[in-house]
Order: C-alpha cells, then structure tokens, then sequence
C-alpha cells in the first residue's frame, strides 16, 4: 500500500462519521499540556505573590492582632479543618472573628444564628475578608490556590441546608474536589453567600472549565475590587 492510501480496514482512517481521530487525540494532548502548563505557572504564581504577601501584609496582622485582644482578648488565630483537594482534609488558619468559645462548637449548633456570636472587629475584617489573610500560608506551603473553590468544612452540607446528608452525595462533588481550594474563585466573587452546595458547585465547575493563568488573574483583581468595598459578607450582588 503507498504511503498516502487509505487504509478501508482501519477504523480511525475509514470512519463513518467523518471524524479524524487522529487530530481528536492530538487536541486533547495539547489541552492537557496546556492545563500541565497553566498549572505549573499557576503553583509558581502562588508561592510568589503568597510570599510576597505574607511579607507585605505583616503590618496589617499586628493591626488585627491587637484589635482583636482589645475588643475581647485571646486567642487571635485560630484553626479550622477543611476539605481540600481529592477529599483530603487539611488546616487552615484564620484569624478569629466570633466569641471566645464560638468556634469550638460545631457551626451545625449555630448555623441559624451565626451573626450573633461575631465580634464587631470580627464583623470588619469579614468584610474585608481580612480574617482569611492567614490562609496565605495555606497558599505558601501547597494546600490552597489563590484562586480555586471555597476550602469548605467537612459538614458544609448540613449547614448549608442542602438536601443530601453527605458532602460525598452531592453531584459533581468529586470533580469539585480535584482542584485545590481556592482563597477566591467564581464562587465566592459571584455567588450567593447562604447559597446551598449543590447550588455553589455549579460555579466551581464553571471555573474548572474556564480556569487559565490569565482567568485567574482576572477573578483575583475583582477579588480585590470587593475587599476594597468591603462588600465580602454581603448578600446581594458584591460587584
């Protein structure tokens, strides 16, 4: 057989449906590599500005520091578990924004009346999402993205009110999990703040979709945008 024949017996060059197969299988090879290089850039980008940041915003964690004891004493930082990438649970560290003993309860016990335990500094830094600030070390060591879905709490479904018992139930769950958490990402710039999971997944899977260093860099300046309104706890549109 020459060179440029046809070969009626293979089916990748014989195929009904007019498809070329073989320029399929070579598109997919050059998304993946593409995502294999938007992730590498994505990994370098986070231990840089999450360096750059931690440095930068130390003035900022003495100022928080203080303000928190002033209003009601220690502690000031306190961890929290999350569920990260692939269902794996990690810690983050946040600053504390409720009462004293708020945050060792479950949130399931308060979920309905949350906004009382919080502190009136605690309430300032939500806001401004400054309580999250530790997390950049999350972002540091390679637990958490600057841009990805929310690290939520390993019964987020139940306070949320959502309808399936288990994180593990909800639809797409499992494909939400395969990007690291994220300190911001469509989700949190875009959805509804007491939105259910189930709801809030649509968003994550929005972003697995559209995710590329440059839509990153996009979702983290209209990140800024609501910390400088302040409009982080809002429940109505943040931009």
């Amino acid at each position: 057989m020459g060179w440029g024949a046809r070969d009626k017996s293979n089916p990748c060059q014989n195929n009904k449906d007019g498809l070329d197969i073989n320029q399929d299988m070579l598109n997919l090879n050059l998304i993946f590599m593409r995502r294999k290089n938007d992730s590498i850039l994505k990994r370098i980008f986070d231990i840089i500005l999450s360096g750059v940041g931690l440095l930068v915003s130390f003035p900022v964690w003495i100022l928080s520091s203080i303000s928190i004891i002033m209003e009601n004493g220690g502690p000031i930082l306190i961890w929290q578990n999350r569920v990260g990438k692939d269902g794996n649970m990690f810690r983050v560290l946040k600053f504390r924004t409720m009462d004293k003993n708020a945050h060792l309860e479950s949130p399931v016990n308060h979920s309905g009346s949350r906004n009382d335990h919080i502190t009136y500094v605690g309430r300032l830094m939500r806001a401004t999402a400054m309580d999250e600030l530790p997390q950049l070390l999350s972002i540091f060591l390679g637990d958490m993205s600057f841009v990805g879905p929310r690290p939520i709490h390993s019964k987020e479904a139940e306070i949320s009110g959502s309808i399936y018992d288990c994180l593990e139930d909800v639809p797409d769950f499992a494909l939400r999990v395969s990007m690291k958490p994220g300190l911001t990402g469509i989700a949190q710039i875009y959805a509804k703040k007491d939105m259910k999971i189930e709801e809030k997944i649509k968003y994550d899977l929005l972003y697995l979709e559209k995710q590329s260093f440059f839509f990153d860099i996009k979702l983290i300046f209209l990140s800024f945008l609501v910390t400088f309104r302040g409009k982080w706890e809002s429940r109505d549109k943040k931009l």
